[in-house]
């Protein structure tokens, strides 16, 4: 199982597969970084040689038993050793919160989550939806059926639900990953023989910095993690010994179940290994067989909840907020994607790869790749224990469901695999072990040690600042304090309007007459933008509708092999046609967007100083008739020089009705 595992990484993690197949997703970026793994990893490897040679011929070089003795002293301090590292984590991460994400959530899903977790704390599972919501609809943000909600399962929400009701949702990640850290801890405790592997799985999980940059975001992966790693302390508990532990096992169940209402598809890669070693313990007797109906119970108590909440959003329990936004085509299976080309074991193929690939660099950021002693524990361990094939199993379960998923999850690395970085740090923490057992000797084994140590140090020197940087800067435009820019401007009690880029509109003036997000994304990437702004503006006059707009996006279907990517800006593009006519209407919005526009979504949360921000529609913004109360109207916009302050402009009702005539 060990070395299926081993070849797994072996294979996904070193090879670019994903290169070698025609069409679909590719890792253009592979030879540079295998120059770089080669290169860094060739400085460690020089590290290690030189330190197992001198340390041939000069063994006392090396104090024996140093870290041992770390590992004893942690031991021994027990849960408050623990409780340290684990504050400090919350620490590491929170900094990462301030100075890297300035407290925002930077991401669509972030920001769409936040703002499911603001409708929770004020007591409800919905808002009412707007007349007019396309001046504030979201990719992830239902609002028909009289309803806005997000389309995420609400136990995301609801654990940032904990931070809104304490004015700090930018500490829910953090404090997660803490908790999570201090569950591992304890797990590593009862199922690690070894106190200094122990003890470096630890620190490595905890200060990973894939684990530290993710664990600064309000990202769901954080909070699902921290759960599967509650689960995982409990089963050691319910399974530590032949006697039956009805307690954990119900812990179990509870913490997978929570698991279930924020990522579904993970906590069931983690409880379908767990259940089935609670069943094989059901036969030796009652108590075992209360044990397994135990965590059963658990399960069920939050996953009651979250049906309970499907069916108040979606009218049933079973369809999740995703699926009433996409259809059936957002879940798991090969089928058509939401949007483009269908999902194929090919291409899953491609993801998977990708994934592992993104992980030798998002891992620990070393100067080699990052999973290498993972691959060599594993394919050289001789015997795993129970709890191993647990992990092995569950984790390969989660490879699998997203080798059968539609979308590319990356995210300041490959999120969807966060739940498998306490397994690989473990792993990488073991080869010492591992080649001892091999007898291996013991110069090498030392060397190997100095050459990870050395590669872990040159990548938090090096590596680890330029993410952080790179993270920094990027969409710097999301990073502003709107609020503060308003106040320094004079805007209160007013109606901003957002000047959004070109695409944007088109998608929400689409979905405003009813198309479907599926549809209006595919319609989006897949036409002439000039084309398709002509035929939602015939379709709008005409009230044709859905219909009509398919209609007359039917007759340019040819074009879209032809199709070019025109960017105004560094993040967005629309599609034209290589010398299609360009209509004033299309000339003006490009010439828009050169000049600077702001990404509206963010404004979501942005409610300080009483003004409102909508979406600039232009003509169509005469629905809101934003000059018949006296309510001051400004335009929100971005220079178009990037990281520029963003830009407040009074809007008059002459300018505004001028701009509003033009065809």
């Amino acid at each position: 199982m060990a070395q299926a595992a081993a070849l797994i990484l072996l294979v996904f993690g070193w090879l670019p597969i994903a290169n070698w197949i025609p069409g679909g997703h590719d890792a253009p970026w592979y030879a540079t970084r295998l120059t770089d793994w080669l290169s860094g990893g060739a400085i460690a490897l020089g590290v290690g040689i030189v330190t197992a040679i001198v340390l041939r011929q000069s063994p006392r070089l090396w104090r024996d038993g140093a870290w041992a003795a770390v590992a004893r002293r942690w031991r021994g301090l027990d849960r408050r050793a623990d409780g340290v590292i684990a504050v400090l984590c919350i620490v590491v991460c929170a900094f990462v919160s301030r100075a890297t994400f300035s407290t925002k959530p930077l991401f669509i899903d972030e920001i769409i989550q936040v703002y499911q977790a603001r409708i929770l704390a004020s007591g409800h599972l919905w808002l009412a939806a707007p007349q007019f919501p396309q001046f504030s609809s979201a990719q992830l943000l239902l609002d028909w059926g009289g309803k806005v909600y997000g389309q995420f399962p609400v136990g995301g929400p609801a654990m940032l639900a904990l931070g809104v009701l304490v004015h700090a949702v930018w500490l829910v990640g953090p404090v997660a990953t803490g908790i999570g850290v201090y569950c591992f801890a304890r797990l590593l405790r009862r199922v690690e023989g070894h106190d200094g592997t122990a003890l470096a799985a630890l620190l490595l999980y905890a200060f990973a910095p894939f684990t530290v940059f993710l664990g600064g975001t309000m990202m769901n992966h954080v909070t699902a993690t921290t759960w599967v790693l509650a689960a995982a302390l409990a089963l050691a508990c319910a399974a530590e010994d032949d006697q039956p532990h009805p307690r954990a096992a119900f812990l179990l169940g509870l913490a997978l179940g929570v698991a279930a209402t924020i990522r579904p598809a993970d906590a069931a890669a983690f409880a379908l290994p767990a259940a089935g070693w609670l069943l094989w313990r059901a036969r030796a007797g009652r108590g075992h067989l209360a044990a397994l109906l135990l965590s059963g119970l658990g399960v069920a108590l939050p996953m009651v909840a979250l049906f309970y909440v499907n069916a108040q959003q979606t009218g049933h329990p079973f369809e999740f907020g995703y699926i009433a936004m996409w259809g059936r085509s957002h879940e798991i299976g090969f089928h058509a994607a939401p949007w483009g080309a269908a999902h194929t074991p090919a291409r899953g193929v491609e993801l998977i790869n990708l994934y592992f690939l993104r992980l030798q660099d998002y891992l620990f950021e070393s100067a080699g790749p990052s999973l290498l002693f993972a691959t060599l524990a594993l394919g050289l361990t001789r015997r795993i224990r129970s709890f191993d094939r647990w992990v092995l199993a569950a984790s390969g379960l989660l490879v699998l469901g997203y080798f059968a998923y539609w979308h590319d999850g990356f995210y300041l690395g490959p999120r969807f695999f966060l739940p498998l970085t306490p397994w690989l740090a473990w792993w990488t923490a073991r080869l010492p072990v591992v080649l001892r057992a091999r007898a291996v000797a013991v110069p090498v084994v030392r060397g190997t040690v100095a050459a990870g140590v050395t590669a872990l140090l040159l990548g938090a020197a090096t590596s680890v600042p330029i993410r952080a940087e790179q993270y920094r800067n990027a969409d710097v435009s999301r990073h502003f304090d709107v609020d503060s820019a308003a106040a320094s401007q004079g805007v209160h009690d007013a109606l901003v309007l957002v000047r959004e880029w070109w695409g944007g509109q088109l998608v929400a003036e689409m979905w405003a007459m009813g198309v479907n997000r599926a549809d209006a994304e595919h319609d989006y990437r897949w036409n002439d933008a000039c084309r398709l702004q002509s035929a939602i503006d015939e379709t709008r006059a005409d009230g044709s509708g859905p219909a009509g707009l398919a209609r007359r996006l039917a007759a340019f279907r040819g074009d879209s092999a032809r199709l070019v990517v025109n960017r105004a800006h560094s993040d967005t593009a629309v599609r034209i046609v290589p010398g299609s006519a360009l209509s004033p209407k299309c000339l003006r919005r490009m010439a828009e967007d050169s000049a600077g526009f702001v990404t509206y979504t963010p404004l979501l949360l942005v409610h300080g100083h009483g003004n409102r921000y909508v979406r600039d529609l232009h003509a169509t913004d005469s629905l809101l008739h934003p000059f018949s109360h006296g309510t001051p109207v400004w335009l929100l916009t971005e220079a178009p020089q990037a990281g520029a302050p963003l830009r407040f402009e009074r809007v008059s009702a002459d300018s505004a009705e001028r701009d509003w005539m033009m065809p």
